[in-house]
C-alpha cells in the first residue's frame, strides 16, 4: 500500500535534538536520552515496590494492576522488541527498554534475552517515578534517574510536607506537570527523528494546556476527568484533598483482561467511554426508493487531552461501523466490519499511518519507519465527519435505520496474531459510543413531484 506523503500538519515535525547527543559519552544509554549523571547505578540502590507497600498500601494496590506495573512483561512489547532486536542487531534495545525498564535498563543492564530467564528487572515502578531529579527533552526517556545511596534514601513527590520514618521526601513540582510523561510519551525515530508518537505534544498544543489541565488530572485520578481523591497517601500520612491515583488509567482494555485485571480493565473502558461523541446528521427531507442517500457522520473528542486516538500508531485503531437496515432488520449497507483480523477496506477510521523510505506503509516493523504518510486522527475538542453513500432499495416500507458504533481497539487481531501467533490474545473491541436513527423513506419514486 502506498500513501501520499502528509503535508501541512505541523504536529509532525521533527524535534529540536538536545545537545547532549553531540558530546561524547553524554549518552551512555544510546539511543536512550537517559542520563544517571555520570553515576553508575546498581541495583542495591533501588527498593522493590513491595517495599514501598509497606507503608502505601493502597497505591501499591493501584500500581500493581496499572499498565506502568506490566510494562516490562507486556507480551506484546516483548515480541515487538524481540522482532526489533533481531532485526537492528540489538542497537534499538535501550530505546525501547529505556522507557519499559528504565531500572533495568541502568542498574541491570537488561536485553530481550532477559524475557527468557526466571529474573524479571521492575517495568516502571515506584523507584522510576520518585527517584527521577530533572529532564533533559520531552522525548526518548530524556529523564535524569538519581537515587540516593548515602544515608537515608531520598524520594521526590508531590507535597512539602510529606515526612516519612523511612526515606527522606523532597518535593518535586515536576511530577505534578506534563513534562514529566513527556519523556516517555513523545517517541521519535532513535535514528532519524521521525515523530513516532506524539501524545504530549498533542496536548501542549491543546486548550487543556491552556487551562493548566496537566496529564496527571486526568491519568491519576479515579474516574475519567478531572476528578478530587482525598485521603491519605500512607496510614501515618496526612489527610489531603487529593491523593493520586496510582491506577494510571489509559484505554488498553485487551492487556488488563490478558492479566487478569477486570477492575483495571473496566476502568479502560470508562476512560474510552468518556473520550468521545457520535451523532448522524441526516438529511432534513425524506428520501426516495432507488435514490443515492449520503449520511454523514460526526465524531467529536470530548474528553481527551490529546489526540483520540493515541500512543502506538501501528495499532492504535478508532473507527465506526456504520450499519444501514430496513424496518424488518434486513441489512442493507455496512461499512467498518472486521474482516480477518482488521478493518475492512473503506472503513472510516481515525489512525497514524507510517511510512518507510518507498513511501508504502509500515505495519509493524516500526524501525524501517521514516515518514508519516497520513494522520486522521481528532484534536481535541475537535471533530471530523466522515460520509456514507449507498442506494436506497426499490421498494422499501417504513424507515430505515441508522446506526453508527464508534469502536476501539489498542492492536489489530491481526497484528497480535503475526506477533504472538494466532488464539494466544484475543483483542477486546471496545465500544466507545453509539448512535441510532431512524431515515424517512417515501414509498415509490414516481410519488416525488
Amino acid at each position: 500500500m502506498s500513501v501520499s506523503p502528509l503535508a501541512g500538519n505541523d504536529k509532525w515535525v521533527q524535534p529540536e535534538r538536545s545537545a547532549l547527543e553531540k558530546t561524547p559519552d553524554a549518552m551512555p544509554f544510546y539511543p536512550s536520552r537517559a542520563s544517571t549523571q555520570g553515576r553508575h547505578l546498581t541495583p542495591e540502590m533501588f527498593d522493590s515496590a513491595e517495599t514501598c507497600r509497606g507503608c502505601h498500601q493502597e497505591i501499591y494496590r493501584q500500581w500493581q494492576g496499572s499498565a506502568m506495573a506490566q510494562a516490562w512483561i507486556d507480551p506484546i512489547y516483548q515480541a515487538l522488541l524481540q522482532r526489533a532486536s533481531e532485526a537492528t542487531d540489538a542497537k534499538v534495545d535501550n530505546f525501547c527498554i529505556g522507557c519499559h525498564s528504565p531500572i533495568g535498563m541502568t542498574a541491570y543492564n537488561t536485553t530481550p534475552a532477559d524475557f527468557r530467564k526466571p529474573f524479571t528487572p521492575p517495568g516502571v515502578s515506584c523507584e522510576v517515578c520518585h527517584n527521577i531529579s530533572a529532564v533533559s527533552g520531552n522525548d526518548n526517556g530524556a529523564y535524569v534517574l538519581t537515587p540516593s545511596d548515602n544515608g537515608k534514601r531520598v524520594k521526590f513527590g508531590p507535597h512539602r510536607d510529606a515526612p516519612s520514618p523511612y526515606h527522606e521526601s523532597n518535593y518535586s513540582e515536576l511530577l505534578t506537570k506534563s513534562e514529566f510523561c513527556a519523556v516517555c510519551h513523545n517517541v521519535s525515530h532513535p535514528f532519524n527523528s521521525t515523530p513516532i508518537e506524539r501524545t504530549y505534544d498533542e496536548w501542549s498544543e491543546s486548550a487543556y494546556n491552556e487551562q493548566g489541565i496537566q496529564c496527571q488530572d486526568c491519568h491519576m485520578t479515579p474516574g475519567p476527568g478531572v476528578t478530587i481523591n482525598p485521603g491519605k497517601s500512607a496510614p501515618m500520612g496526612k489527610q489531603r484533598d487529593h491523593i493520586a491515583s496510582h491506577h494510571f488509567t489509559g484505554g488498553n482494555v485487551t492487556l488488563h483482561k490478558h492479566f487478569g485485571q477486570p477492575e483495571m480493565a473496566e476502568r479502560a473502558r470508562n476512560m474510552l467511554r468518556s473520550a468521545a461523541t457520535i451523532e448522524v446528521l441526516t438529511p432534513k427531507q425524506s428520501l426516495l426508493g432507488g435514490e443515492l442517500a449520503t449520511i454523514k457522520v460526526k465524531v467529536s473528542n470530548v474528553g481527551a487531552g490529546h489526540k483520540i486516538p493515541t500512543g502506538f500508531p501501528e495499532g492504535r485503531e478508532m473507527w465506526v461501523d456504520f450499519k444501514v437496515t430496513d424496518s424488518r432488520g434486513n441489512l442493507i449497507y455496512r461499512s467498518g466490519a472486521i474482516r480477518n483480523g482488521q478493518t475492512e477496506s473503506g472503513t472510516r477510521n481515525f489512525k497514524v499511518y507510517l511510512g518507510d523510505k518507498h513511501n508504502d506503509v509500515v505495519e509493524l516493523n516500526v524501525w524501517e519507519v521514516d515518514r508519516v504518510l497520513a494522520d486522521t486522527r481528532i484534536l481535541p475538542k475537535g471533530y471530523a465527519i466522515v460520509d456514507y453513500t449507498f442506494t436506497i432499495p426499490t421498494g422499501i416500507q417504513g424507515p430505515l435505520l441508522l446506526n453508527a458504533d464508534l469502536n476501539y481497539w489498542p492492536f489489530s487481531q491481526k497484528l497480535v496474531d503475526e506477533l504472538l501467533g494466532p488464539g494466544k490474545i484475543e483483542v477486546e473491541v471496545v465500544r466507545m459510543t453509539s448512535v441510532t436513527q431512524s431515515l424517512a423513506v417515501q414509498l415509490q419514486l414516481a410519488q416525488k413531484q
